[in-house]
């Protein structure tokens, strides 16, 4: 692990420096009111949908619930798949506003994953697909149960960084990150509670 000084420093983001990545985590950047108010509005009202991919032949379920928000123009392809959005939902574009100004980015789409307890997880992967464009700025907002972000660099497994998110925090991973690094979020027993994670990006056509 190479950690090293912050790259934000307003008092409010925790910078995290890696070797070819940088990370500004913002442990309450929403109010505990706030959190719990979108969350269930965001469990309840987002169109959530257990996607599959082809693997080996077969059709398999991801192991978590998804959804894809944004712009008519922000359709987004990974795992063999390419989904188009749905239309911005006022909590959505509340969410996407709030980020906004901190992340120096505009955003023109969301991709939703519904953790519905401890069982359900993510992959190691790297968001870097084309249409992300070079070093993409992704936000990640996290709503519900704390689970474990894991990262690892891609040219040496063993170089590994790990942060708890938790509920009504924002991340941003920026510059070379996702050329460099692979993130998952792994499987837990100590989790029986839902987490919901929002991530925005800007897609272009």
């Amino acid at each position: 692990m190479n950690v090293q000084g912050s790259f934000f420093d307003d008092g409010e983001a925790t910078g995290i420096s890696l070797l070819n990545g940088e990370l500004a985590y913002y442990p309450q950047f929403f109010s505990l009111a706030e959190s719990n108010e979108l969350m269930q509005i965001l469990s309840e009202k987002i169109a959530w949908k257990q996607e599959s991919m082809k693997m080996y032949g077969k059709e398999v379920l991801f192991p978590r619930l998804m959804a894809w928000y944004g712009d008519s123009a922000s359709a987004y392809g990974f795992s063999g798949n390419t989904f188009s959005p749905q239309a911005w939902t006022p909590e959505l574009l509340q969410i996407r506003d709030r980020i906004t100004p901190v992340s120096g980015q505009v955003f023109n789409s969301v991709l939703l994953n519904f953790y519905r307890n401890g069982n359900d997880s993510m992959g190691w992967h790297a968001d870097d697909e084309s249409e992300l464009g070079p070093q993409p700025v992704i936000a990640s907002v996290n709503f519900g149960a704390t689970r474990r972000f894991q990262l690892r660099y891609k040219k040496d497994h063993l170089q590994k960084y790990e942060l708890p998110l938790q509920h009504g925090s924002l991340l941003m991973m920026k510059g070379t990150l996702q050329e460099y690094w692979e993130h998952q979020v792994p499987k837990t027993k100590k989790v029986s509670d839902g987490r919901i994670n929002l991530t925005f990006r800007f897609i272009h056509p």
